[in-house]
Formats: structure tokens, C-alpha cells, sequence
């Protein structure tokens, strides 16, 4: 390897100032992003009732093999960090007095197409950081499906067999194992995303600066990060046990405010804007 190749992967990069703050704060950015679902309301609620048809699909073909629907939604919310991109935009727009409309929505979904030339940091560093999502959550999918599967005393095809046979079982090793090995999946992959993808959005950052500036903010607030991740949990089971209705609020709840945590959390003000990859064309 040559040695200017070996330092320059050994070198790490620029990464964007972190701030402190109180462990609060996560009810402070729900509070804003409630602000911004009152003046954004169709286009979020849209974002919300979208997710929710996908959510319905998902339970549509796996009603019946709970151990492959558990594993399937639990995959497509850890995609949510790349499928709350256009509501990261939203909530920028609303912050900047722009308009929020299809356009702005169009936009923010189709200039990789057109910017995938742009060099570090350009635009397709957000394709790729979703690549990196969809992939770990179908290995959570495939693991989920494989451990409930082998290690069940019992075929578990429904909802009803899951919660009699796994959750409510005499011993509850198989349940603990089973959420022991999800939190141990979830971890890693919140603390590599819970602000890169409105970091990405808004600056031109590459994935390595974007997921390290994330690591960064959950080892500088570890107290806050713990109470939003609660948080995201329990709003998600909340729209979850509502046979999915509730998602509709709280997808696009959680986005806006995920784009006020990166705004709290981080100073990327010395990187380029992306300023330009989100603007109509002339």
C-alpha cells in the first residue's frame, strides 16, 4: 500500500463541532417538531400515511409468520433515518421561511441522479449510507427470523403464538435473548445515524465524517441519547399497538425532530452547504 494512501486512511477526518446539552433537550426538539407537523401538516402527515401503507403490507404478508414480520418491521425501522430524508428537508424549509410543497419533496429524492459526480461528499454519500442501512436491517431480519425460529419450543406463526409462547413462556430466555440481541443490533446502528443523515442532507460531508460526527454527539451526550432513544422506542411501540394508525403522526413526528437534534447537536457551519443540490433548476 502506498504510504500516502496508508496515512490517509489512518488520518481521520474533519469532523463538525459537538455540543453539550441538557439531558431534556430530547422533549425540547419533540415540542419543535410538533411546531412543524401544525405548519407543514398535509405534506408530513402524507410522509406518515405512506409508511403506514408500507407498515400494513409488511404485516399483510407476514401475519401469519410473526417471526418473519417481527424481524421485517424491526428492519424497516431502522431504515428510518434515510426514509425521514424529505422530512429532514421539511423542517429546513420551515427554518429557512421556504416553501414546503411536492417540489421541495421531488427534489429531495431525485438530485442524486444528478449529482452523483460531485466528489467527496456530494450527494450519492446519502445513497450509500442507506445502502449501509437497508443491509443491517436485513441481517436483523435474517437473525430475528433465524433465532425465533430455531431456538422456539413451538411453531410461531401469528402474533398469538409470539406472545404465549415467547414473550409470556415460563423461563423467558428465548424473549430475553431475543431483545438482548436487537438492542445489541440497534445500538451501533442508532449511534451511526442519529444525526448523519440530516448532517449528509445539510452539509457536503462524506459517510465516514457523517457517521463518526454521530458517534461523537452519543459519546458527548450520552445522558440525552439515552432518553431519545427511549423515546423513539416508545413512541414507535405506541403507533406500532395502534394497529399501525398511529405511525401516521409518529414517523413524521420523530423526523422533524430528528432534524432539531442535529441542529442542537451539531455546529457544521465550516462545511459546505448543500445549498445548491436542493434548489430548482433555473
Amino acid at each position: 500500500m502506498p504510504a500516502c494512501l496508508s496515512a490517509r486512511l489512518l488520518t481521520p477526518p474533519p469532523l463538525a463541532p459537538v455540543r453539550e446539552v441538557p439531558w431534556t433537550q430530547p422533549f425540547v426538539w419533540l415540542g419543535r417538531a410538533f411546531q412543524d407537523l401544525a405548519n407543514a401538516a398535509l405534506i408530513s402527515l402524507a410522509h406518515g400515511l405512506v409508511l403506514v401503507l408500507i407498515g400494513a403490507a409488511i404485516w399483510g404478508v407476514g401475519h401469519n409468520r410473526f417471526w418473519l414480520m417481527a424481524g421485517a418491521l424491526s428492519g424497516f425501522l431502522v431504515m428510518g433515518p434515510m426514509v425521514a430524508t424529505s422530512l429532514y428537508a421539511i423542517s429546513r424549509a420551515l427554518e429557512r421561511g421556504e416553501a414546503t410543497d411536492l417540489g421541495l419533496i421531488r427534489r429531495t429524492w431525485s438530485q442524486w441522479q444528478s449529482c452523483h459526480a460531485a466528489g467527496r461528499g456530494g450527494y450519492w454519500c446519502m445513497v450509500k449510507f442507506g445502502m449501509l442501512l437497508a443491509l443491517a436491517a436485513t441481517g436483523w431480519v435474517v437473525v430475528s427470523a433465524s433465532l425465533i425460529t430455531v431456538m422456539s419450543p413451538v411453531p410461531v406463526h401469528t402474533l398469538q403464538d409470539f406472545i404465549q409462547h415467547i414473550v409470556l413462556a415460563r423461563d423467558g430466555q428465548l424473549f430475553v435473548q431475543w431483545m438482548a440481541l436487537g438492542s445489541f443490533l440497534a445500538a451501533p446502528i442508532f449511534a451511526s445515524s442519529v444525526v448523519a443523515m440530516p448532517l449528509m442532507l445539510d452539509r457536503r460531508v462524506t459517510v465516514r465524517q457523517a457517521v463518526l460526527t454521530s458517534w461523537s454527539v452519543v459519546l458527548a451526550n450520552p445522558g440525552p441519547m439515552a432518553l431519545w432513544a427511549v423515546l423513539i422506542v416508545l413512541l414507535t411501540l405506541l403507533g406500532l399497538g395502534s394497529y399501525l394508525l398511529g405511525l401516521v403522526i409518529v414517523m413524521p413526528l420523530l423526523g422533524h425532530a430528528s432534524w432539531h437534534a442535529y441542529r442542537d447537536l451539531v455546529d457544521a457551519s465550516a462545511f459546505p452547504a448543500r445549498d445548491e443540490a436542493m434548489k430548482p433548476a433555473d
